[in-house]
């Protein structure tokens, strides 16, 4: 299992990390998923099929793009 920890500045609020935390989840081969409001931080456990280039395109599409 690998794990990528993403800067996430529009996390604002407890909705935003539920959001986040409910769409990662439903990603196959996503483990687990810590959205983090505090810290603008979310750190996903995954295996594959994911990847890391498909979790940040989730986020994007979810409208919470990672910083670069």
């Amino acid at each position: 299992m690998s794990s990528i920890t993403y800067n996430v500045p529009n996390i604002s609020c407890g909705h935003c990390v539920h959001t986040i935390e409910t769409e990662l989840s439903d990603l196959e081969g996503v483990v687990r998923v810590k959205a983090e409001q505090m810290d603008k931080r979310v750190t996903v456990d995954y295996e594959p099929p994911a990847t890391p280039d498909a979790i940040q395109a989730l986020l994007t599409e979810i409208a919470y793009p990672p910083a670069l």
